[in-house]
């Protein structure tokens, strides 16, 4: 029998008592793999804490409080009270059972607010929960023999309760599971599919919630995250990382659009409350790095947590030790920053360990050396460092590293993360037709060999298996049409519904973006580009159509996407592989519709061409 989903995972949860940990390690490996159970996670909006939240498709919720309490301990126990003796003083405290059933109540009331989640009309209770529900205590002390002879069935009902020699490591797991299912007192008929299941995390664990527009960033409450007809929550995997991650050394190697961004968030957060000193979140990408800020001060966390770009970093911490800044512009300047910050680093002027916690998005643009820098930065004692990659997406790293795979191993850089390392196979972001698209077109770049020591190979992503319009590529007969034809498919999807925010166009050079403004100006769109410093800090900040290079589109994503002038690509001179690369991370940006567009043949368009017949015949 396969072992039940605990969240967090067993290794990582603090447990209070030992009669918390042995009921954990019991209901992980007696009850069967369709058990979900929560251990000691706020629950609902009121923020429950009961020790245990389970759920079972065909069975129902059930609410459990656990106590490690001796029989020669207890005085008294009425329904509603307990006295005992605490440490050798007379203590009365709250029945444990009327605990579980005030805390089952609570969340039940919370579920009943979704009409898709309560019996229909036409039902016993209509407007009820559709499921069963129960609560119940768990004695780790206290033997059945024990329970029966002291009468405290008279206080806690008997069914509702699991005694100690009912849970040792030797009980047959068969047993321990019908005691279990025993405690679902009123029993009827129900099977829970997928989405209910999904429904009902959404209601008890608001943090695991994600905006349908921006799903890679999480965590958002009710009236940011409203609850559509299939609302968007963490998967079961990306909640069990995203809860279970401890200190040390952590890299999560995902695909794109498999919420990598979104676990980052997540523990970000986690550690702004319980850490002294900052937290930083390091990217390379400029633009991203204000996308990240700007959720983080969504959360009132931007106090704490610190989001920037790798070379904004550096300039930061060289001004922060009255350092000198290179005085030279360009290229030159940001290969003398890094230079001299690392040299400083070595000499001992620039102060180690600033840092609580590290977390690095995008690892993948990362030069080895920047890692020795991120380490040197990171408190000791906690070696707290998250470090997530996706290898198709490495668009950064110069023709001489930018190969199929890392050219270098995390542990040759002193990241410790061997045995801790997590895999992201399934997109999330983009329908079956773009992501099918997308994988056809560049399917070289995600070939199966493993990285040399981390052996971890370069990912093809699996798709979620969302549905959608098959991407486009239109032909255009000149650089007017091809302007005219931008501009209608923007106006057409506004008049359709889409906010102007949720769309973008994603250029390949400089060129190409001035006259995307100037269409862009004359049919009176609004837009915001991310070419200046200045407005990248406020790409979101207006409704207004995204105006993105390729580079920039990184860890970004939006419900409409358009790439023009793609006959441009790749330029003379430029590398082949790694042009397809850059192409396939701006079609990955695409949630919903892809649409592209070119005035004459190429290599590229020739090939796009084919992956969508391709894909159209296979789909």
């Amino acid at each position: 029998m396969d072992m039940a989903h605990l969240f967090p995972s067993f290794g990582a949860c603090r447990f209070d008592s030992q009669g918390e940990k042995r009921l954990a390690e019991r209901l992980e490996k007696k009850l069967s793999d369709d058990w979900l159970c929560w251990f000691n996670v706020p629950v609902g909006p009121k923020g429950l804490q009961p020790d245990f939240v389970l759920l079972n498709p065909k069975l129902g919720l059930l609410v459990l409080e656990v106590k490690d309490w001796k029989l020669s301990s207890l005085i008294s126990l009425t329904v509603n009270d307990v006295k005992k003796l605490d440490d050798g003083q007379e203590k009365t405290v709250i029945n444990p059972m009327a605990q579980a059933r005030k805390n089952a109540f609570e969340t039940v009331q919370a579920l009943e607010k979704d009409p898709a989640l309560t019996q229909g009309p036409d039902a016993y209770r209509p407007g009820k929960l559709m499921m069963p529900y129960s609560w119940g205590v768990v004695l780790t002390e206290i033997t059945r023999k024990e329970f029966n002879t002291k009468a405290l069935g008279t206080a806690m009902e008997s069914v509702r309760v699991i005694c100690k020699d009912e849970m040792y490591e030797t009980t047959d797991s068969a047993e321990f599971q019908q005691r279990v299912c025993a405690m679902f007192v009123h029993q009827f008929p129900v099977h829970l599919h997928d989405e209910q299941i999904d429904r009902v995390r959404y209601h008890l664990f608001p943090e695991i919630r994600l905006n349908p527009a921006r799903a890679q960033f999480g965590l958002f409450n009710e009236q940011d995250a409203p609850l559509p007809s299939l609302m968007k929550v963490m998967d079961l995997q990306q909640e069990q990382l995203a809860r279970s991650m401890g200190n040390g050394h952590r890299v999560i190697h995902g695909v794109a659009g498999s919420g990598k961004t979104m676990v980052l968030v997540y523990r970000s957060l986690y550690l702004a409350r319980s850490c002294s000193k900052p937290v930083l979140v390091l990217c390379y990408n400029k633009t991203l790095a204000g996308r990240l800020n700007q959720v983080l001060q969504q959360h009132r966390a931007d106090d704490k947590v610190v989001a920037i770009s790798f070379h904004a970093w550096c300039h930061k911490l060289l001004t922060t030790a009255q350092l000198p800044i290179p005085d030279l512009k360009g290229s030159k300047f940001v290969q003398a920053l890094e230079e001299d910050v690392l040299r400083h680093m070595q000499n001992g002027t620039l102060a180690a360990e600033q840092y609580a916690a590290i977390l690095i998005d995008e690892g993948h643009d990362f030069k080895p050396e920047w890692f020795q820098l991120v380490i040197h930065q990171l408190e000791r004692e906690r070696e707290d460092l998250l470090v997530l990659y996706d290898d198709a997406q490495a668009i950064y790293r110069g023709k001489a590293k930018l190969t199929s795979k890392m050219a270098f191993s995390f542990a040759s850089v002193g990241i410790k993360a061997s045995g801790r390392t997590t895999v992201l196979r399934i997109n999330y972001r983009n329908t079956l037709e773009v992501l099918s698209v997308a994988h056809a077109f560049s399917k070289e770049l995600l070939n199966a060999r493993d990285a040399e020591d981390d052996q971890v190979p370069v990912l093809a992503p699996q798709s979620a298996g969302r549905r959608g319009d098959m991407p486009q590529l239109l032909n255009q007969p000149g650089l007017m049409q091809e302007a005219q034809c931008l501009v209608g498919r923007l106006q057409s999807e506004h008049e359709n519904g889409r906010a102007w925010e949720d769309m973008a166009i994603i250029y390949r050079h400089n060129a190409q973006a001035t006259w995307i403004e100037e269409a862009l100006t004359s049919a009176g769109i609004p837009f915001t580009t991310a070419r200046s410093v200045s407005k990248r800090k406020t790409l979101y900040a207006h409704d207004s159509v995204k105006v993105v290079s390729m580079h920039s589109s990184k860890g970004l994503e939006f419900g409409f996407v358009m790439i023009p002038r793609l006959h441009e690509m790749p330029a003379q001179g430029e590398d082949e592989v790694d042009e397809m690369r850059l192409l396939y991370v701006a079609m990955t940006r695409a949630v919903d519709r892809l649409v592209m567009s070119h005035q004459t043949h190429s290599g590229f368009t020739e090939r796009l061409e084919e992956a969508i017949n391709q894909v159209k015949a296979n789909l």
